[in-house]
């Protein structure tokens, strides 16, 4: 008897989601806990596991249509995983079981009086969606990989290539040339995709419109000489890796300066929740990082009781799970301050915008050496850029400046982290 595969709860007061990448598509073999299909809402993205081995029998739901939390999306029938017979000329699964892991390839079946291939031709599971979704087939992509496989870069590169040109029809009786404002570059295209918004980037965007209509935002800047830091991690990163298994990063020092700058000026980790102010006597920092679905910002909780080393192991798992998707709901919400991390790609200053209902958002942008003026002496230096926006309902410019002093000077003397002055 077929298994439904139902909609999973999501997170509390989730009842829409739309269906994501079908990583299992009718007619493919499945063993227990293999991930079928994504699910996503416009707080996260997770997985649906196979409850059992069988086969994926019907797909109700297809990629980018809406759900309820509960409905049925497709059928499994469990027990031994035999894939349907394929027509002629298309794919069919190959799942193998090697060394305690499951390999699935396709095979290309021949046209009916074609002469059988020579050999066996596998396509990675990530290949064949590529190819799947461009609409080409496997049989006509050459594999680079182990055996040769056909790896997702080779999908890939055959996607990008153009395609072969057709035979020439006859050209028509004396064709007349198109206009010269119609001709488009040679080489170039004017192709258009339309690409589902996805529920998390939907959430993303109405968050942001939020906070500009809703909240007096203003930025101010400063900038910091990053040369203590630099020397300090220089000096420590190989015990530090090598004590606590992680690399000694720069995140954790603005981290730890944005906790003392949080004590020193409350009103920037408050929240104007209107007739009142609401003060916090704790640090929930939000680490802006990008995520498989676009930028997503887990939580450090009470960030004020951490050391570096929880903090640099904690935002490592952050990066690594949200490229994957794996971050849980609960880590994505709440949170009384952020930092963002631009500099990262490159920027070099930027406006941040505020996670409401929070009052401040701290970007942070890359380092580059500067001429600087120290002592009397022009020297070079690894300056960065501070940009700080803030809710300037609760906010003042005088508490918003004290507040990157505070971070200037405990960046550029980082002995005060460990004195806490």
């Amino acid at each position: 008897m077929a298994i439904e595969l139902k909609v999973p709860e999501v997170g509390e007061s989730i009842t829409e989601v739309m269906i994501g990448a079908w990583k299992k598509r009718e007619g493919d073999a499945v063993a227990t806990d293999d991930a079928v299909v994504e699910i996503e809402s416009d707080k996260a993205t997770v997985e649906l596991p196979a409850p059992t081995h069988g086969t994926i029998t019907k797909v109700l739901k297809g990629s980018g249509e809406k759900a309820v939390v509960g409905e049925v999306i497709g059928y499994l029938e469990p027990g031994a995983a035999a894939p349907a017979p394929a027509a002629a000329g298309q794919p069919v699964v190959d799942v193998k079981r090697k060394e305690g892991r499951t390999d699935i390839g396709s095979v290309q079946m021949p046209a009916a009086g074609a002469a059988p291939p020579a050999a066996t031709q596998r396509v990675m599971p990530a290949a064949a969606r590529v190819l799947g979704e461009a609409g080409l087939p496997p049989g006509g992509v050459a594999g680079t990989g182990p055996g040769g496989r056909v790896t997702k870069a080779d999908a890939v590169a055959a996607v990008a290539r153009p395609p072969a040109p057709s035979a020439a029809a006859p050209p028509a009786a004396r064709p007349q040339p198109a206009p010269l404002a119609a001709a488009a570059p040679a080489g170039g295209t004017r192709e258009e995709r339309a690409v589902l918004i996805s529920p998390i980037r939907r959430k993303i965007a109405e968050r942001l419109v939020e906070a500009q209509h809703q909240a007096a935002l203003l930025t101010t800047f400063n900038e910091v000489d990053m040369s203590a830091v630099m020397a300090l991690r220089a000096k420590f990163k190989d015990s530090f890796q090598e004590r606590y298994g992680v690399k000694l990063g720069f995140m954790s020092f603005f981290v730890r300066a944005a906790v003392e700058a949080l004590r020193a000026v409350p009103q920037v980790n408050a929240e104007f929740r209107d007739p009142h102010i609401v003060y916090r006597d704790y640090c929930d920092i939000g680490i802006a990082v990008g995520g498989g679905k676009g930028l997503v910002v887990p939580v450090l909780r009470n960030a004020e009781l951490l050391s570096f080393a929880q903090i640099e192991q904690a935002i490592g798992d952050f990066a690594r799970r949200a490229a994957d998707n794996k971050l849980r709901l609960e880590e994505l919400q709440g949170g009384t301050f952020t930092i963002s991390n631009g500099g990262v790609y490159g920027s070099m200053m930027s406006t941040p915008i505020i996670n409401p209902p929070q009052s401040g958002i701290l970007g942070l942008h890359a380092i580059q050496d500067r001429p600087m003026a120290v002592n009397g002496q022009v020297l070079i230096r690894p300056m960065m850029y501070l940009a700080l926006t803030y809710d300037h309902r609760l906010v003042d410019g005088r508490e918003a400046v004290t507040f990157l002093k505070r971070i200037k000077e405990t960046i550029e003397d980082p002995t005060r982290l460990m004195l806490e002055v």
